[in-house]
Parts: C-alpha cells; sequence; structure tokens
C-alpha cells in the first residue's frame, strides 16, 4: 500500500479487464467509459478506434470505480490510471482537463451501487461510502490521476529529449565525419536524420536543409533560394544571440546551443532547440555552419502550462506565494531610481469562525467569491493580487505614487467586501483587515516588508478590525535606526568595535578542517553584537567597506599565519576564506592591499581564498575581472559565493578566473531529511558534474544534518559547512566541531 501522494505505479492499461467482469449495455461503468471516449477521444492522438478506445478505457473506469469504493480508501490505482492515459497518447494539451471534467462529472455517480432491493450486500470492508466522502474522494482521485499523467509526461519528455539528444549528437558527428570523408556518406546521414539538419555559408546564405527541416518549417519553400540565417530573427530571441553567431562565423567558437522561436510563413511561432556547428576544412579554416534544430513547440507550450500551475492558487485562480515573492523580489532588486513600491497585507476576520461552522466547503466558496472581489479591484497593470494563505492575500503596487496608490487599494478592496456574499442561499458577511507597507526599491528586503506588513495588518485588528492601517511609524523607526547605525561605523573601526569569527570548512570525503571563512562582527555599544547583513550594506554605502575590508583581511591572513606555525604536524596548511564585495573589486588598490597583506603576514597566497557573489560578476567586462585574474595568477583561490541564486549562464564559468563554487544553500535544504528531494539532488548533482568538469572545487553551504552531509558526500561536493559542523566561533575553537546533527 502507498500513500496518495505518489509511490510505484501500478501495472496499467487494457490489459486490466482480466480484473474485472465483462460490462453489460445497462453497466453503469460501460455507460461512463462511453462518455469518457465521446469526450477524450476527438482530443487524443490515438490511432485506436472510438470503439477500441472505449474498450480500452472501461477497465480504466473499473479500478477508478473500485479505487473511489475501496475501505480504506488508496488513490494508488489513479497514478496508473493516469499514465495508461499516457500510453494511449491522450497527451494533447485539452485531452487532460477533458479527462478530469468527465471522471468529476459522471464517476460519483455512474460507481453509484444499486439499490438493496436490487443489489447484494456490500462486502465487509467496502461499505460505499458517503455522497460527500464520495464527492471529495473523486477530487482526490482526479488529483493523483493528473499527478500520474504528468510524471508519465515527463518521464517520455525526458526519455523523448534524450533520444532526440543522443540522435542529434549522432547526426552532426557523422555529418562532420562525412563532409571530411565521403560526400555519398554525408547525404545518408543528412537525408536519413530524424531532426532538422541544415548548412550555410559563412555570409548566413542557407545552402540546404533536410527533409526534417523543411516540414519542420511548413515546407521547402520557406528555405527558397537566397535566404538567409539573418532573416530569422525573433524578438523573442535570447539576450546576447547575434553575438554567439558573429563569434561563430568569424571562428572564435566551434558552436553554440540556444532556445530559439521562429516565425513560418503563415505567421505560427517554431520554438527550436538549435545547435550551431562550425565546419573547418582540412587546414581549420572555417568554410560551412551546421545547424541541427528539434522541435520543442509543443514542449514548450507544456512547460508553460505547468509553470501557470505552480505559480497559481488552485482554489482561487490568484496568483500564489511563490509568484508574489517572485514579482516582490523583482521589485525590491531594482536599482536607485526605481519607482516607489506598496504592499498590502490582506487578512479576513473571523474566517476561522466560518469552516469551524459551517464547515471548508462553505469556507472555499467564500474564498473564491472574495477572491473574485479583490481581483475586481485591480485597475492597473502594476498592480497584483496574490492568494498566499488559507484567508490572506497580499496586493503589490508599484509606481511614483505606490504610497497613495496602495492606500487606494485597500479602501477599494474593503469597499468591494462590504456587500455580503451569498453562499449556499447564506448571507455571509466579510470583514478584513490590512496593512499597508510603501518604499523605495533598493531601501528595504523582502522579509522586512512582509514582517512590517503583517505586524501592521494586525495592528488593523487590534484596532477593531475591517479597516486598514499604514506603516507609519515603523517605516520611521527603521529609518532612524539605519541613519543611527551609519553614522557609528567610522568612529567604530577606529575604536576597535569589530572582531572576527571563523566558521569551518571541513572535506567532505574524510570529515577535517580544510580551513575556514571570516566572518566580521560589530559588538556594538547599545545593540550589541551585530551580523554583517546589518552593516555590510551600509559600510558599501558610506565607502568605509574598503578599509573594513583591508582590516578582515589583515586579521584573516594573521590568524592563518598563527594556524600555520602551531601546527606541529606539518600538516596541509588550513585555508581562510575571505569575502569580497562590489565596492572593494572595482577599488584601484585591491591587488597591491592584498599582496602587501600577504607579504606583511608571511602568508603563503594558496593559504588565502576570496570569496566574490555570483551576482557581482554577472555581465561583468574583461576590465572588471582583471584584479581578479591577477590575484588568481598570484595563486589566490577565487571562489564563486551565492552560486545559482544570479541566474548566470554557465557557459560564462569557463571566462570566470575562479577555483570554487560555493552552491547557495537554497539548492541543498530540500537533503536535510530522508529521503531527499529528487529536484534538489538532480540540480545538485549538475552543478557538481558541471564544475568538476570545469576543475572547480564545490563548497556547499548551510550544512545542518548529518543526512544532509551524506547526500553532498555521495554526491561528490568537496566541502561544505554550516551549523552541522560547528557556528562561527573564535579562531581557537576551528578544530572543536560539535556537530549539531550526530544523527
Amino acid at each position: 500500500m502507498t500513500s496518495e501522494s505518489g509511490g510505484p505505479r501500478c501495472e496499467r492499461g487494457a490489459g486490466d479487464a482480466a480484473e474485472h467482469p465483462a460490462p453489460t449495455d445497462s453497466d453503469p461503468l460501460r455507460r461512463f467509459a462511453g462518455i469518457w471516449c465521446r469526450a477524450v477521444h476527438p482530443l487524443a492522438a490515438t490511432t485506436m478506434t472510438p470503439e477500441a478506445f472505449e474498450d480500452y478505457l472501461l477497465p480504466l473506469a473499473h479500478r477508478l470505480s473500485a479505487a473511489l469504493r475501496s475501505s480504506p480508501f488508496d488513490t494508488e490505482a489513479a497514478y496508473g490510471v493516469g499514465a495508461a492515459l499516457v500510453d494511449a497518447h491522450c497527451t494533447e494539451p485539452e485531452a487532460l482537463p477533458a479527462i478530469l471534467g468527465v471522471i468529476d462529472a459522471h464517476l460519483v455517480s455512474c460507481s453509484t451501487p444499486a439499490a438493496p432491493s436490487r443489489r447484494p450486500s456490500a462486502e465487509p470492508g467496502h461499505e460505499p461510502p458517503a455522497d460527500e466522502e464520495a464527492r471529495a474522494r473523486c477530487v482526490r482521485l482526479q488529483h493523483a490521476l493528473a499527478a500520474g499523467f504528468v510524471r508519465e509526461l515527463r518521464k517520455r519528455e525526458r526519455d523523448e529529449q534524450a533520444a532526440i539528444s543522443r540522435a542529434a549528437l549522432a547526426a552532426r558527428t557523422e555529418a562532420e565525419k562525412a563532409l571530411h570523408t565521403s560526400e555519398a556518406k554525408f547525404q545518408a546521414v543528412f537525408e536519413g536524420a530524424v531532426i532538422g539538419v541544415g548548412i550555410a555559408g559563412l555570409d548566413g546564405e542557407v545552402l540546404v536543409v533536410n527533409d526534417a527541416m523543411a516540414r519542420m518549417f511548413g515546407g521547402m519553400d520557406f528555405f527558397r533560394p537566397g535566404r538567409n540565417v539573418t532573416e530569422f530573427v525573433h524578438p523573442d530571441d535570447v539576450p546576447g544571440a547575434h553575438e554567439l553567431y558573429r563569434e561563430l562565423v568569424s571562428g572564435e567558437r566551434d558552436h553554440f546551443r540556444i532556445e530559439k522561436p521562429h516565425y513560418r510563413d503563415d505567421g505560427s511561432e517554431l520554438w527550436t532547440n538549435l545547435t550551431v556547428t562550425l565546419l573547418r576544412d582540412s587546414s581549420g579554416a572555417p568554410q560551412y555552419q551546421l545547424a541541427l534544430a528539434e522541435d520543442i513547440t509543443e514542449h514548450r507550450r507544456l512547460r508553460e502550462r505547468l509553470r501557470y500551475e505552480a505559480t497559481h492558487d488552485e482554489l482561487t485562480g490568484l496568483p500564489n506565494r511563490p509568484l508574489f515573492l517572485e514579482r516582490l523580489d523583482q521589485v525590491l532588486a531594482a536599482g536607485d531610481d526605481a519607482d516607489r513600491f506598496g504592499v498590502c497585507y490582506l487578512d479576513l476576520d473571523g474566517f476561522k469562525a466560518v469552516n469551524d461552522s459551517l464547515g471548508h466547503i462553505v469556507g472555499d466558496r467564500m474564498l473564491k467569491a472574495v477572491a473574485e472581489r479583490l481581483q475586481g479591484c485591480v485597475n492597473a497593470p502594476a498592480e497584483l493580487i496574490a492568494r498566499v494563505g488559507g484567508d490572506e492575500f497580499l496586493a503589490l503596487v508599484t509606481g511614483p505614487a505606490a504610497q497613495a496608490d496602495g492606500a487606494a487599494l485597500a479602501r477599494r478592496m474593503l469597499a468591494a467586501l462590504a456587500e455580503p456574499v451569498r453562499v449556499e442561499g447564506r448571507e455571509l458577511r466579510v470583514r478584513a483587515s490590512i496593512g499597508v507597507v510603501d518604499g523605495r526599491a533598493g531601501e528595504i528586503g523582502r522579509a522586512e516588508v512582509l514582517r512590517s506588513a503583517d505586524i501592521t495588518m494586525y495592528r488593523a485588528k487590534a484596532a477593531g478590525g475591517n479597516r486598514y492601517e499604514i506603516a507609519d511609524a515603523d517605516s520611521n523607526a527603521r529609518v532612524i535606526a539605519r541613519h543611527s547605525l551609519t553614522n557609528g561605523l567610522p568612529s567604530a573601526l577606529e575604536k576597535g568595535e569589530f572582531f572576527i569569527e571563523y566558521q569551518p570548512l571541513v572535506r567532505l570525503t574524510d570529515g577535517t578542517v580544510r580551513g575556514a571563512e571570516a566572518l566580521v562582527r560589530w559588538l556594538h555599544p547599545v545593540h550589541g553584537v551585530l551580523g554583517p547583513d546589518q552593516f555590510i550594506p551600509l559600510a558599501e554605502d558610506t565607502g568605509l567597506i574598503v578599509p573594513l575590508g583591508r582590516w578582515v583581511l589583515e586579521q584573516a591572513a594573521r590568524q592563518a599565519r598563527e594556524w600555520r606555525d602551531a601546527d606541529d604536524e606539518g600538516g596541509e596548511p588550513l585555508r581562510v576564506n575571505v569575502n569580497l564585495s562590489p565596492c572593494q573589486l572595482s577599488h584601484p588598490t585591491l591587488v597591491s592591499d592584498t599582496v602587501a597583506v600577504l607579504e606583511n603576514a608571511g602568508l603563503c597566497p594558496s593559504a588565502l581564498c576570496l570569496e566574490v557573489t555570483e551576482n557581482d560578476l554577472i555581465g561583468a567586462d574583461e576590465s572588471a575581472l582583471r584584479p581578479l585574474r591577477q590575484l588568481a595568477d598570484l595563486g589566490v583561490d577565487i571562489a564563486l559565493d551565492d552560486f545559482g541564486t544570479g541566474y548566470s549562464n554557465l557557459s560564462y564559468l569557463r571566462r570566470l578566473p575562479v577555483s570554487t563554487l560555493k552552491l547557495d544553500r537554497s539548492f541543498t535544504r530540500g537533503m536535510q531529511r530522508a529521503p531527499a528531494d529528487p529536484v534538489d539532488v538532480k540540480i545538485v548533482e549538475g552543478i557538481v558534474s558541471l564544475a568538476h568538469t570545469l576543475d572547480l572545487a564545490v563548497t556547499v553551504e548551510g550544512v545542518e544534518t548529518a543526512v544532509q552531509a551524506e547526500h553532498l558526500r555521495g554526491l561528490g561536493c568537496d566541502t561544505g559547512q554550516g551549523w552541522y559542523y560547528a557556528r562561527p566561533g573564535p579562531p581557537e575553537r576551528l578544530h572543536t566541531l560539535a556537530l549539531a546533527d550526530a544523527s
């Protein structure tokens, strides 16, 4: 027995018919299968006749009916039904809604047993569920069927992609070999390839394409004589696509691969996974360009559909919490010249009483009605309303007048909820409390925005509810605190109020300490010990980060020398990691200051690692990278910190002077407990493979449990740091690793 959330899938398909008696024409499930067939067959890509397709669906209907009436209730069979429908080629975009619609409308009624006078008594343990329970079970079976359907579809897509990729690689290899050996062999591969293949001159003129390429673009007329690849530019081309092409035809690169849209002659859109390779003559001079195109139009549509489902609330259809936070992060990450923003946090007053007294079904219908009214309050593209919890909604407004617009939106929402909501003949009054926060992008973090909005919303509740409040005093208090810390920074360095703690970097293969990261702290005379996130941004804004950063580097280098001198066994010297800010990276004395610090401390350059965040290097030109290259040439290790959070092109790693990737902790949280999140495992596995291919070491931040450490060790990560090994502390505690989770 497996849980309804997943597990092994049972054998599927029409072969299960032997488990069920041959139906009669009066059999309700035969009628259900007929309805199902008529709804789905026109949308499916199956080669079966409607009669054969109905026969195929009948055992699936029996399995769903049996699952609906099973005791204890189990959704395992529904996963197999969803997979069986994929096997029957019911994979068109409109097929799944039709499948679920028929189940929703007819499964319960067609699975209802006959009246007692017309059927034998139910077997023990198989009593039919009550109607309301049956409807709830039906919904869960639909969810399980959809999950099985999508899982099988994804598996099939991965298998097809792997096959296509192998075919593409084989086609390209064989094509290159044929060009250099025999025109006859090349022609055989060219015409027989299952993917689109085309050859163009260095000037871009299309010379020849195979039949697969022609079919992809709607016919050979598309590639009429004189057609040039420069005509295939699309507004949605990835940034830098033109530069990649220029580098290829000039011989600066041998190939590139991108996802690219195209317009066919009839105006329809085609998406391809396009690989373009430079073909050289026997002397190595560029001669032709070879294009391999895979049609990924349907796969892209599926990804977009899955993306929509992942970012929208199932009950109300509104954007969900992840999508709202994504939009909020985009707004907060904008530059200093960005517009203001406003956030409204709405919570229904007394909604728990509705669920407790009238039931969750009534509560859900009330939430849907509330969501429709709130969505009706949005009257500008810069406004967004999302459902982020049970009865919690968040609204975002942006623009120069966001402060006034946020308050105006709060008033509109309260007005929209003033009229009672009618649910099942009842009039339910809706009251809501709203907290409104406004600010300017770049001045406040996401956590602080949401915390302030939450506090302000509860202040509205405390004032009687059914009203909104503006986070006025709280915002002022934060500005004052920020100003106070900024003013105290210059004197703090002079007074020696800063100190450094060290967090060990542990080699995952044997658990030995490889080094430590230096983390600066501020012992503030009023606020106590402050972490770097509380004052480093202020130091960057004031320019104090340069002298502060040099002080941290001096202290860390001196400490590394002391560790080396104290090592009586003459083992591998410990390395110290020091963070560099964007201001330090652009400072003209970075290289000379670092060399001077190493010489004064008598420290070998290889004992120092400078950490630079991925975001700081995205888009950096060669002049910005030159100081890091000079330091790397001296033997200083360079680590790319927070890797994976900057959305950078992975191929960009090849031109960065880094020796270590520090993987952001967000990718490994799913490994803290068993079983590990398979998506996180795949992501980390891919990054480690890429890093080791580029001869880069991988360090993982935020290791908090033994299970997580074991997973990371098995995936080939080199070093780790986190509370599982030790919290940051004084240098003398470096080798005292108190494991936080020895299990």
